[in-house]
């Protein structure tokens, strides 16, 4: 069964161009959009498994330069139309 993470993320400002365009690179990543509120980015996560997941957030998302923090929301049950 697919796992599924939605990732909000603050960006140092002016490198939300330069981190969206590496976000296309990282494995699981299937959509990713900057945003105007709290957070300046949420990026869509589907994988195989809970690993998965936290590798694309753990060992990508946060590490890229420009990044200052994330917020990981893990649906639990829902819809898609």
């Amino acid at each position: 069964m697919t796992k599924h993470a939605f990732v909000l993320i603050n960006v140092d400002i002016g490198t939300e161009k330069e981190i969206l365009s590496e976000l296309k690179k990282i494995p699981y990543i299937k959509e990713a959009w900057m945003v105007y509120g709290v957070y300046d980015m949420v990026v869509k996560i589907e994988a195989d498994s809970l690993e998965q997941v936290k590798e694309a957030i753990s060992s990508n998302i946060r590490k890229l330069e420009g990044v200052r923090n994330t917020l990981t929301l893990i649906p639990i049950e829902g819809f898609t139309s």
